[in-house]
């Protein structure tokens, strides 16, 4: 209540100012005052006069005010602090996109090496990075898959010394923590290296443990042909890995070539450190590396493990038992968008790393686009990201890419942009592609199609800040506000505020920016606050990242949150949008 209050006190000098132009010289807003200030300010088209008494029956606690239809300065200034005022739209909490669309139409929150809660190569294995990773709305999760001692196979990132944890206990981790805050499908990426013998067991404990929520076999009636809809597959977990193709509808009875993991999926890329999995000591140590290029996979469901020391141990079969399992997503080896057209079926996936993914679009971004609405796309860091660090998402959303995957225990740039992609929709880890992604006779080019779009301008006015937090090793700061928009490359740029200085408290910019955007479903707005430290040096303070979508008009607040995604209520912002 303390925090509240001091939010009230900071802001009351913008506020009052407001609320007198509309009293005009009155005490009190009366009702049609307040749905002007609504309607003009506020944008809120929709609004009427029993929205503004609405409000007034709620925000206002003066007896004679509220008996008169009026409000008082202290009422409105609690409306204006509410969550009607905050930036982000409401009806985005709440899940309210059609999701009778197949798979493929969505966005989907992925983790990569989920089970990891450091880096990559002597990181600690967690099963609270699973908890973690769903609880934030994670609807795709990795699990690297390895032998263990006493056939209990066991995940850890293979080949360096990362700790292990047992494949069993993920599984029930998964099993109770995966529907907490969706019920949307999970997805669980299995990244298998384990001998035939273990893969059973493995089969097993997907069975026995997740039950009923495990999708053993395809639906009856899914509402969108071949691949099923989000709908379709509430509350059930599906696996993703390899599968035999005598198991496959409307194909011949041989076996399957599919990737081998991460690694096997960019055997052709010219960049040894975009391999994760086939992973050999470059030294002594640990140290990630592709094997040759010039070797060529066997064409079967196999896939090599090799010791420390380079050498091959053993080839491995799929277990039919594991393979029963997959079924609307079944890993494939990506070759080229022309052959996914000619022999890629709908329940196929692919995998690639970030480079090869770069390379695709670079070559023909179009082609990644018609590839992404009928196949299911993941996108994983490079190998040489062994600090665990994350690419920027929004170069492969912007082509359509359904799995991006990022480390969810880094946090920065790249998983701010994702918490707030996934925070529209309700937080359910699902988002709609927009329209220009979708199939359409005009075909979409995020480097070219800009030319032909109008773009819409942004105005965004930054006036004020409040109870901004301040590090222990300093009293106060000298703040300013970044905004940063993130889209396709001609829609990306970003604007600063001036410095305030020592001004942690109630720090006033009153600074007006411009943004001309031309996809604006595309769009992320990011507002950070930093701390001037010297003239070219300055740190994180907060930031608050969100659809442009979600964006609401007229005054509002924009929250805050630390560079670990958490409230730092009662730190928010004040600004003024149009659009």
């Amino acid at each position: 209540m303390l925090k509240r209050t001091k939010v009230l006190q900071s802001r009351r000098v913008e506020i009052l100012s407001l609320f007198q132009r509309y009293t005009e010289g009155i005490p009190t807003l009366p009702a049609s005052a307040l749905l002007t200030f609504l309607c003009k300010e506020q944008m809120e088209l929709a609004a009427n006069k029993d929205t503004a008494e609405d409000l007034i029956d709620r925000y206002e606690i003066d007896e004679a005010a509220i008996e008169n239809r009026c409000m008082t300065f202290e009422g409105f200034l609690r409306y204006m602090e509410s969550k009607d005022c905050c930036v982000f739209n409401r009806t985005h909490k709440t899940v309210y996109q059609d999701m009778d669309q197949p798979l493929t139409s969505y966005f989907i929150s992925t983790s990569h090496n989920t089970y990891l809660t450091g880096d990559q190569l002597v990181g600690k294995s967690h099963l609270d990075a699973y908890v973690s990773a769903l609880r934030k709305g994670c609807r795709c999760l990795e699990i690297d898959c390895w032998d263990g001692p006493d056939t209990e196979p066991v995940v850890y990132h293979g080949y360096t010394l990362t700790t292990k944890i047992l494949f069993k206990d993920v599984i029930r981790t998964v099993e109770q923590h995966a529907f907490e805050v969706s019920a949307y499908p999970v997805i669980l990426s299995l990244e298998n290296h384990c001998c035939e013998e273990q893969q059973e067991v493995m089969a097993e404990y997907l069975t026995s443990i997740l039950g009923d929520k495990l999708l053993k076999s395809p639906l009856d009636h899914p509402t969108t042909g071949d691949l099923p809809s989000p709908n379709d597959l509430m509350y059930k977990i599906l696996i993703k890995n390899k599968k035999l193709k005598s198991q496959i509808r409307r194909e011949d009875k041989t076996e399957d070539s599919g990737d081998e993991g991460e690694d096997a999926d960019d055997e052709d890329d010219e960049d040894d450190e975009d391999e994760e999995d086939s992973i050999q000591p470059k030294a002594k140590f640990w140290s990630p590396r592709k094997m040759s290029s010039k070797k060529k996979y066997d064409h079967s469901v196999k896939f090599n493990l090799v010791s420390l020391n380079g050498t091959e141990q053993r080839k491995v079969k799929v277990a039919r038992a594991l393979s029963d399992l997959v079924i609307y997503t079944r890993s494939v080896k990506f070759i080229s968008f022309s052959h996914s057209r000619d022999n890629q079926n709908c329940y196929e996936n692919t995998s690639m790393a970030e480079k090869k993914a770069r390379k695709l679009i670079k070559a023909s971004a179009s082609s990644f686009i018609q590839h992404n609405q009928r196949f299911l796309s993941r996108i994983y860091p490079a190998g040489s990201r062994t600090s665990s660090s994350n690419y920027n998402p929004q170069e492969f959303w912007n082509v359509g890419a359904q799995l991006v995957a990022l480390n969810f225990q880094s946090p920065g740039l790249s998983m701010d942009l994702n918490n707030g992609r996934f925070q529209d929709n309700g937080g359910c880890g699902y988002v709609l592609k927009p329209a220009v992604l979708m199939p359409s006779e005009r075909s979409f080019d995020p480097s070219t199609s800009c030319r032909y779009l109008k773009p819409i301008q942004l105005v965004l006015k930054v006036i004020s800040g409040s109870n901004l937090p301040v590090v222990k090793s300093r009293n106060t700061l000298d703040p300013f506000v970044r905004v940063e928009i993130h889209g396709i490359a001609f829609d990306s740029r970003s604007k600063s505020t001036h410095t305030v200085k020592n001004n942690s408290m109630t720090p006033r910019w009153d600074t007006d920016m411009n943004f001309n955007i031309t996809v604006p479903e595309l769009c992320l707005i990011r507002f950070c606050v930093r701390d001037q430290m010297t003239l070219f040096k300055s740190e994180f303070v907060g930031q608050y990242t969100m659809p442009f979508t979600s964006l609401k008009k007229g005054y509002r607040w924009v929250p805050l949150l630390s560079r670990q995604g958490c409230s730092l209520d009662p730190a928010s912002l004040f600004v003024l949008v149009s659009y």
